[in-house]
């Protein structure tokens, strides 16, 4: 895997911000990109070697970075409070424009998105809203409503932080680390978030997609990915026994082969190696 790098962005309604970014594989220059969107208290080295390896077994390149306060992506001048759009903001303006910043033409490369939790509404609403700009989508424990559950496991999350080893855990992924925390925590348990919903903008992602979610999920029901399924016939469902929020954590094996098997039918270049 190569090396972490830094772009600035900002303009056009954009707060300015430094990116932290790394390539996996960039010699591949003719292959499939794949980007890597975190979850809400991820960062690209959270991540840890999921992506180098999925991207080995797709013979694939990839996109790994921290979104804005995360891990080591740090503004460079005062953000607006989050409101209950954040996660269209990053679907519509921050990615985008540090895929321009790469020198990315998302329209004629069409790359593929891997997302987790807020990682992977983001990569629905990129779908959504910028279908051009885009081959696939894998989605892991995406959130497209709030659930009672969701809420309850954010706010246990709050305590876990104040009282218990959390911070200790997350301080070893983020450089700001009470930053990356309070936004996302603050947001998700805002009283003006709980009728957030992006399950009417489904309806147009027309790109092949698949929605993975472990049963034993504690931020979310499967509600969320067969509330998919609904709106986007075309898209498949994978729901994994023995595990948790984060598929590419506890069943990592298995996810690898579903996407090799996903991307392959989908018509994507796989090597089909290992």
């Amino acid at each position: 895997m190569d090396g972490i790098e830094y772009v600035e962005l900002g303009g056009a309604g954009l707060p300015r911000v430094r990116i932290e970014y790394r390539r996996i594989a960039a010699a591949r220059a003719s292959a499939p990109l794949l980007v890597f969107l975190h979850e809400g208290l991820g960062s690209l080295a959270m991540w840890k070697d999921f992506p180098a390896r999925l991207c080995e077994a797709l013979g694939w390149r990839g996109l790994v970075y921290s979104r804005p306060g995360y891990g080591g992506s740090q503004p460079l001048e005062p953000e607006p409070p989050w409101q209950p759009d954040f996660m269209h903001r990053q679907a519509e303006r921050v990615l985008p424009a540090l895929l321009a910043a790469l020198g990315i033409d998302a329209r004629r490369e069409r790359p593929w998105l891997f997302g987790h939790s807020d990682g992977g509404s983001i990569a629905l609403l990129y779908a959504a809203h910028l279908p051009a700009a885009l081959a696939g989508a894998v989605v892991l424990a995406p959130h497209i409503l709030v659930e009672e559950l969701s809420v309850a496991s954010i706010a246990q999350a709050r305590r876990a932080y104040l009282e218990g080893d959390l911070r200790e855990r997350l301080a070893r992924y983020h450089t700001d680390v009470d930053r990356a925390f309070r936004r996302w925590n603050d947001i998700w348990l805002a009283p003006a978030f709980r009728t957030w919903s992006i399950e009417a903008e489904l309806a147009t992602i027309g790109c092949p997609l698949l929605a993975v979610q472990g049963l034993d999920d504690e931020y979310g029901t499967l509600e969320q990915i067969r509330g998919i399924r609904r709106r986007v016939p075309q898209a498949e469902l994978l729901e994994l026994p023995a595990c948790g929020h984060s598929p590419q954590r506890d069943q990592p094996a298995a996810l690898i082969a579903a996407v090799r098997g996903f991307v392959a039918a989908a018509g994507a270049w796989t090597n089909h190696a290992g």
